[in-house]
């Protein structure tokens, strides 16, 4: 498998402005594409999708990207930046797990755990961030492991569970994995959380073929449920939108790009052939 994924955030109808905010907060970020739907930029060369959804969904804490600054001094400015018209979930501060962390929500409603690399001379890094609460609390590690066998390229680097004396023994208090070759983290989220994963931040996984399409479908549909247009929720409540990777060559021509649209709005799980046919 070639596949890629990336994460896609649902605005209502603010991703153009959401793209250029985060453009200019982090260096090395550009927009890469954009129409009235979608917008696609890249961030330290993770690529990221807004879409224009409108107001139907809200994007929550439950899935946050993760950021490793060099110094604290690049830590407090990213933070200035990000939390403009925002607010802090966890105040910017010293911690035992870190130098310098903060959690905030920023205007548009994503939200970011900001940091300070944990040894002198790591790289910058930017990984997403998953926390199982409410009905999914408990469930961290065997996501993680059936991620980490679904995709290829994959392994557990790092999982850390409560304490044999804590209320939450055996619960993931902290995990870092890779699917693909890609960073991602996990933590069961104790306590009561009005939040939970949906549909306003989903994961794109880029497929080479329809036999890629229908494997990842297929898989998730096993306690999942499918919803249209290539979206599909799996049995950990985490939203993907399984799609072809030469999707947005389809789009480049206004015209072909509504007929594209049109059969794409008829379908569940993509057809490829028909895509590429309409």
């Amino acid at each position: 498998m070639t596949n890629t994924f990336h994460p896609c955030l649902w605005f209502d109808n603010e991703a153009k402005q959401a793209a250029e905010f985060y453009c200019s907060v982090f260096d090395h970020s550009k927009i890469t594409d954009e129409n009235p739907i979608v917008v696609n930029f890249e961030i330290w060369g993770n690529k990221f999708m807004g879409l224009n959804g409108g107001p139907k969904f809200k994007m929550n804490p439950a899935i946050s990207m993760f950021v490793l600054c060099r110094t604290v001094e690049e830590t407090n400015a990213l933070w200035d930046k990000l939390i403009a018209g925002g607010k802090a979930l966890m105040p910017i501060d010293t911690y035992g797990w870190s130098k310098r962390y903060g959690w905030l929500q920023d205007k548009f409603g994503f939200t970011w755990q900001i940091a300070v690399v944990y040894n002198a001379g790591d790289e910058p890094k930017m990984t997403p961030s998953l926390l199982f609460t409410k009905g999914r609390f408990g469930r961290a590690e065997a996501a993680i492991n059936y991620y980490t066998a679904l995709f290829h390229n994959s392994g557990i680097n790092q999982l850390m569970h409560y304490a044999p004396n804590d209320a939450n023994a055996g619960k993931v208090l902290y995990s870092e994995f890779k699917l693909n070759g890609q960073d991602v983290i996990a933590m069961d989220g104790p306590g009561q959380h009005e939040y939970e994963f949906n549909e306003a931040v989903s994961f794109v996984i880029e497929c080479k073929d329809q036999n890629e399409i229908d494997f990842f479908w297929n898989a998730f549909l096993q306690g999942g449920k499918e919803s249209k247009c290539g979206w599909i929720c799996d049995n950990f409540g985490l939203w993907w939108q399984v799609v072809p990777k030469n999707l947005g060559q389809y789009m480049t021509n206004p015209e072909r790009a509504q007929r594209v649209m049109q059969a794409l709005l008829k379908m569940t799980k993509l057809d490829i052939e028909t895509l590429a046919n309409a």
